[in-house]
């Protein structure tokens, strides 16, 4: 069973309802071209968002009701987006291959070992030159209210050494319904090369 499925029943304070305010002006900007991986889509907010901007987008999640409701949501907005339940660690069986890939608050739930298996699974489903964009909790940001881990700059860099570029990381805003300022963040754009 997924670790995050029983959040899901109701509604997660990382579910805010809408697009992340990074990924809409990405959505915006024109940088994302070609289909589109959604990773940990969760309820299918940012699936959605680039599915209505013409992207063949497919989302993935390993909990089964998020991906419940994010179906639900798609069918009430007349959206194409499609929703799998798959675990990102396995993402290089899904057979597919993606001109982008989205993630916005799932690489910081992984332990190091897992988010070598991460990484090495996301270059499986990215074609050489296409773009991860991924939003994560800053090690910046103070940990007394708990949440996730906190992410360093430079474990995103050592993440992405072999393989890819790093094109950016820097500062940016997570927003939660807890901490409804938001919190602080990276947001990167890594290519990738091979």
């Amino acid at each position: 069973m997924h670790p995050f499925d029983d959040s899901y029943k109701g509604t997660p304070p990382w579910d805010i309802g809408r697009p992340q305010r990074e990924f809409l002006s990405l959505a915006e900007s024109g940088d994302v071209t070609g289909d589109l991986i959604d990773l940990g889509c969760g309820t299918g907010e940012h699936s959605i968002l680039f599915a209505s901007r013409g992207h063949k987008v497919l989302g993935i999640d390993s909990a089964p009701h998020a991906i419940q409701k994010a179906r639900m949501k798609a069918a009430e907005r007349g959206s194409d987006a499609e929703f799998l339940v798959w675990d990102a660690l396995e993402m290089k069986s899904i057979g597919r291959k993606f001109h982008a890939a989205i993630d916005c608050g799932l690489f910081h739930v992984f332990p190091d070992h897992e988010r070598r298996a991460y990484v090495k699974n996301l270059a499986s489903v990215v074609l050489s030159g296409g773009n991860y964009f991924m939003l994560c909790m800053s090690i910046q940001e103070p940990s007394d209210w708990g949440g996730p881990r906190r992410i360093s700059r430079e474990e995103i860099e050592e993440s992405f050494s072999a393989g890819w570029r790093v094109d950016y990381v820097r500062p940016a805003v997570i927003e939660t319904s807890f901490h409804p300022e938001g919190g602080k963040a990276w947001f990167s754009c890594i290519t990738r090369l091979e």
